[in-house]
């Protein structure tokens, strides 16, 4: 199963950990929100972790950027299994897909530009590229307006390229490749990764694992790509993806300004592969610490403060004193992590039944409708001609499936309560990933006003305000 354990546990003071510096860890991480899972290892033990329902030691979470510093391991071995070298020029890889009229300083791109986002792109040209129905082409068409290796900018279109030529090299998928020679191995089981119109892993962004198996990939990388005494990665690959191509910025407190590497940004403190709202793989060479996050945050460099403040200070060279009430207390507290629904009253009775009229939104949602279902409610949103019916728990999560626009069904939990009589509360949860989304809507006789947001979410603002009317 996912879930099932790799690495050993260890009471944290055996590893030189103070369970005091681990238990203002949590409070802090917590503090942020959201944080839902914790995995701290030290010395290869585990000495602290966590879950906030629902999500589990057994669930896959998305981990968004994350997903780039596994890319980059399977070019290292892919070049190890000599299907490609990272100085080998991209064009040669993609001759059948690029353009009559190729870019200024594309025939130099090289993979390694790829590797350290130093393709020449003067901006970040991620977006132009996934807007497109064929990504590889779209990229290869763009201009480049730097020499390959001159100027850093962050790329998420880059790691797709490089996962496209692996696959393309290897004739499978990446997960595929990589089931043999790392995934197996690690005991990683159930991966997922989403795909490209064409097919190819998204590279990026997409992937889906296992707090337990971030922090075994950050184990590998921290024993220099041995596990259980066998050389997983190529000797010295660690090393290299790891150190700083892209010099630091002028800034000593920014941890995105610490130099940048093979899909691995440096930190304050060791190096780190890092995923949108907060999904983490620190590693911590010069203390044998490896720490794995997932989150649903917008804040992320508080968390990596969190870890930096108080988790650091709290370490040793050797083993410390037994501290059973310290480390009872941190226990607590990883067991009582949690990410409250709304609760209140279940009396929905001035709604039940009758239909929301939406006014125009950027939603594209024109009625909303809530029924009672015996002990539930059944949430119906209509947009145009599209109707979504979802089961809603009173106070607990109900569970459904929904279609996205993904390719598949996304486990949807949805909870509500009134804890005001005229005030109705609503999250709805995708548990495999970062997200949620909480509203509150006011009833004023017939009126309806509704007001939330996205708990976690980039640049555009995804708050929700939307006013609407009852009828029936």
């Amino acid at each position: 199963m996912p879930g099932r354990r790799r690495l050993p546990r260890s009471a944290p003071e055996l590893q030189g950990v103070d369970p005091r510096a681990l238990l203002a860890l949590v409070d802090a991480l917590v503090a942020v929100p959201e944080l839902h899972s914790l995995m701290v290892v030290r010395h290869g033990h585990v000495v602290a972790e966590g879950w906030a329902p629902p999500y589990a030691p057994d669930r896959l979470h998305l981990l968004y950027s994350l997903s780039k510093a596994v890319t980059a391991t399977a070019v290292g071995l892919a070049q190890a299994d000599g299907l490609l070298a990272v100085d080998d020029l991209l064009v040669d890889h993609v001759a059948d897909a690029l353009p009559d009229d190729p870019a200024d300083h594309l025939a130099t791109m090289r993979l390694r530009d790829l590797l350290t986002m130093r393709t020449g792109h003067h901006d970040d040209p991620s977006d132009r590229v996934f807007g497109e129905p064929d990504w590889l082409r779209a990229f290869l068409a763009l201009p480049v307006e730097h020499p390959p290796g001159t100027h850093f900018v962050y790329n998420t279109a880059a790691t797709y390229v490089l996962a496209a030529v692996v696959e393309r090299r290897a004739g499978v998928g990446l997960l595929e490749y990589l089931g043999p020679r790392l995934l197996e191995p690690l005991g990683i089981e159930d991966a997922t990764w989403e795909v490209s119109p064409q097919g190819h892993v998204t590279g990026g962004f997409g992937l889906s694992l296992t707090t337990e198996d971030v922090a075994v990939l950050g184990q590998l990388l921290l024993q220099d790509g041995v596990w259980q005494d066998r050389r997983l990665l190529p000797e010295g690959w660690v090393a290299e993806a790891s150190r700083s191509h892209v010099p630091a910025g002028p800034d000593p407190a920014n941890d995105w300004g610490q130099g940048y590497g093979y899909q691995l940004w440096r930190s304050r403190h060791g190096y780190r592969g890092d995923g949108a709202f907060g999904q983490f793989c620190l590693v911590l060479p010069e203390h044998d610490l490896v720490v794995a996050l997932t989150s649903g945050t917008s804040t992320m460099a508080r968390q990596l403060a969190a870890v930096w403040d108080h988790l650091l200070p709290g370490l040793a060279d050797a083993p410390l004193p037994d501290d059973e009430g310290a480390r009872a207390d941190l226990e607590e507290r990883l067991a009582a992590l949690d990410l409250p629904v709304p609760v209140g009253a279940p009396a929905g009775a001035p709604v039940h039944g009758r239909t929301l009229l939406l006014e125009p939104n950027r939603f594209g949602l024109t009625a909303a409708r809530l029924d009672d279902d015996g002990g539930q409610d059944l949430l119906t949103l209509r947009r145009g001609d599209e109707t979504l019916t979802v089961p809603v728990g009173r106070g607990m999560a109900a569970r459904s499936h929904v279609r996205l626009e993904k390719p598949f069904d996304e486990e949807l939990l949805a909870a509500g309560a009134w804890p005001e009589p005229a005030v109705y509360e609503l999250e709805l949860r995708l548990p495999l990933t970062p997200h949620a989304v909480r509203v509150r809507a006011t009833v004023d006789g017939d009126d309806v006003r509704v007001e939330g947001a996205l708990n976690a979410y980039f640049d555009e603002d995804l708050s929700v305000r939307l006013t609407g009317r009852l009828t029936g």
